[in-house]
């Protein structure tokens, strides 16, 4: 980690003689700098530090008799009371890291820097060269300098030096820039209401929304600085208002965090003393330039969780020696006897060569819909590498999406190898109205038939996947179609919905006989914004209703599913289930609700009743029990109950650090009980600190 840090301070610095001083930007004053015209005081500013370096910076003996060479990287700041703090210092020896904290305690107080009238603080990031030289520039004989050199070559000679130490004042590109706003339903109902007034163009279906979208609709600026603690100290203003490490140049940017999802509970049923999770991680973001942005984290996690999600998370288990699959995350190693170690990394890349399109590459996770759950695509699987182009003109917002996924099961291994399957999916979202949208959705997955692998068939934004299918083939493919709708009564109250069809005959349908051949599955949902005139308060009611089958195949690798997950609906399919969800907030305090009402089909897998009875989407259709009659529910019948209450305090707005408590009770009541099925009764308790990043989904 600390090499990586030396590198990212070496390789991104700012620009200082190059970049030219805005009229109301000063950069910090040392006395001798007074009076020194306005341009010239960054100069001025540059040459008093590496004098001071200079004449105060003792290389070890030790090294000087060894005729070392290197460098010393050091990010400082100048607070706003004119002191010179060390932000870090990286170097090969730790002697020479003392050494260079010792000379930066040795600067004097000086005046601090202005920025449009008030006193501000300024970080820099610098590489002392060993053995040690004078790297300042003479500013008093600029002139005398540029008059015998060419422009260009004083340009070419100062070039080195102008990368070395710079300063710009950080202004938080991120919050108009082309990265996605983190997905997580708590904070996006913050911004949900700003999005969704009439008579807005804004498309809500298509997660996650980049920053520059949002900002149309909601100054992300303004409601931060509302929140920011007064602190004068590199610390306070850390651990409250900043990210660790932010810097700017000219053309560039980047912030460095630390991520943490610290957290402690009791699970009543559970026969442990505890549950427990253990993240810890970085974050790095940045931008070049206005169009192009990139993201990646990378998460190390140990826990242990209440015993019915793990009890879930060794059902998803995949093939091989590790024991489970953390829902939403992805395979976990056992830790310890009863513990899991489930590493994840996350990343992407953001580009957006015109106001039309945006293109992101990467690892992660994407959402299609308006309401809590996603019939079409869902955010509850783990990770896994997309591309996705989304274009936008007019009231028309086209979103496509190519993924490659895994099936982990030991049947559809290939030599020991995971196989490896694809998605392509299409989304059109039309702003028929200042009040209604609508949207329509297709989807394919296939795998590697006929050693094809990604069938350049699909790569076409524009075709109709059902079409494609037919022709290569009905068992080359598994196609999805889907709808949504959204409908603004006023600022205030909006309905949602959504339709996939997986299969339809119609000769059935007319026969009333409820064949096993239409598998599709509705959403239904309405949003309440500043309910009952309490500002900030969001409430949401949604129903979703899945026949069985649907999302599964009769070749069974081209179900509707990723690392033993579904890609939609946790829950599978034949189930009908109610959410009731809240969130509030004022000002760093959040509270959210949530209470699902569920009745699901689940199999027996006893011996004597091995049928597939629609939940599972992983089984092969085939294996039904009968053709009509076919009823949501239908196999073991399962009433379930989940409710989660969660408080909490924002710690720190730019990095979405939050302080919480939670409770979860779930009750799970099968009218039939087996080896995998049977009735649990849950009280959870939890409280930890978090860098709230993505959605946890524990209502399975």
């Amino acid at each position: 980690m600390k090499r990586f840090v030396v590198l990212l301070l070496l390789t991104v610095q700012y620009n200082t003689y190059a970049q030219a001083i805005l009229s109301n930007e000063k950069p910090p004053v040392f006395p001798d700098c007074e009076g020194v015209a306005v341009d010239s005081l960054q100069a001025c500013f540059n040459t008093n530090v590496y004098n001071h370096i200079y004449d105060h910076f003792k290389v070890p003996q030790n090294l000087t008799e060894e005729h070392y060479k290197g460098e010393v990287s050091v990010l400082f700041e100048v607070d706003t009371t004119g002191v010179f703090q060390v932000v870090y210092v990286g170097a090969l020896y730790e002697a020479l890291k003392v050494e260079a904290k010792r000379v930066f305690s040795t600067f004097p107080r000086i005046k601090p820097a202005i920025y449009s009238g008030r006193t501000t603080y300024k970080q820099y990031a610098m590489a002392i060269k060993i053995p040690l030289v004078n790297q300042s520039v003479d500013y008093s004989d600029s002139q005398t300098k540029i008059n015998a050199v060419s422009k260009l070559e004083q340009q070419a000679k100062s070039e080195f030096d102008s990368v070395a130490l710079s300063l710009m004042a950080y202004e938080d590109k991120r919050l108009y820039s082309q990265l996605n706003v983190p997905f997580t339903h708590s904070d996006y109902a913050k911004f949900d209401r700003h999005m969704n007034v009439v008579g807005t163009n804004s498309h809500t279906a298509s997660k996650p929304f980049l920053f520059d979208d949002v900002s149309r609709y909601y100054d992300f600026k303004s409601e931060r600085d509302k929140l920011n603690k007064e602190t004068d100290t590199w610390l306070g203003r850390k651990l409250w208002n900043e990210h660790l490490v932010q810097l700017q140049g000219k053309d560039y940017w980047f912030t460095i965090d630390p991520i943490l999802d610290l957290q402690v509970g009791k699970d009543t049923e559970a026969d442990f003393s505890s549950t427990y999770n253990n993240t810890r991680g970085i974050l790095i973001q940045g931008g070049l330039g206005d169009k192009f942005n990139y993201y990646a984290s990378v998460f190390e996690s140990q826990g242990r969780f209440a015993q019915y999600v793990n009890s879930y998370a060794e059902s998803l288990k995949a093939f091989g020696p590790d024991p489970a699959i953390i829902p939403g995350r992805g395979i976990a190693k056992r830790f310890k006897t009863d513990s899991y170690d489930y590493p994840v990394a996350e990343a992407y890349m953001s580009y957006t060569p015109t106001k039309f399109v945006n293109i992101q590459f990467g690892h992660g996770k994407n959402f299609i819909g308006d309401g809590y759950r996603s019939l079409l695509l869902s955010d509850v699987a783990s990770p896994s590498p997309f591309f996705k182009l989304n274009t936008t003109f007019w009231k028309i917002k086209y979103t496509n999406t190519w993924m490659w996924l895994k099936d982990v099961r030991p049947e559809a291994t290939e030599d020991g190898a995971f196989l490896t399957k694809y998605m392509a999916n299409h989304y059109l979202s039309w702003n028929v109205s200042k009040r209604l949208n609508l949207g329509f959705f297709e989807s394919v997955i296939w795998t590697n038939t006929n050693n094809r692998g990604f069938d350049i068939n699909y790569l076409n934004p524009i075709i109709f996947y059902r079409a494609i299918e037919f022709e290569t083939g009905q068992g080359a493919g598994n196609a999805i179609l889907g709808a949504s709708a959204k409908y603004k009564f006023n600022d205030h109250v909006n309905v949602y919905s959504q339709f996939v069809l997986d299969e339809f005959s119609l000769s059935d349908v007319k026969a009333g006989e409820k064949s096993w051949k239409n598998k599709f599955g509705y959403q239904l949902g309405l949003k309440y914004y500043n309910a009952f005139k309490v500002d900030n308060l969001m409430l949401q009611m949604e129903y979703n209703r899945i026949r069985p089958y649907t999302y599964s195949h009769n070749t069974i690798v081209l179900n509707y599913g990723h690392n033993n997950q579904s890609m939609a609906h946790l829950w599978g399919a034949n189930f009908s289930e109610l959410v009731l969800i809240g969130h509030y907030r004022y000002k760093r305090w959040y509270g959210d609700a949530k209470f699902i009402f569920g009745t699901r089909g689940l199999d027996f897998n006893d011996g004597a009743d091995n049928f597939s009875y629609g939940g599972d989407i992983y089984r092969n259709y085939n294996d039904r029990p009968f053709d009509t009659g076919v009823t949501v529910g239908q196999g073991v019948n399962t009433k379930t109950f989940y409710g989660n209450v969660q408080g909490g305090y924002l710690i720190n707005p730019s990095t979405n650090l939050k302080l919480f408590v939670d409770v979860t009770v779930r009750n799970f009541n099968p009218d039939a009980t087996t080896s995998s099925t049977f009735k649990s009764d849950t009280v959870w308790f939890n409280l930890g600190l978090r860098t709230d990043l993505f959605n946890w989904y524990f209502d399975n």
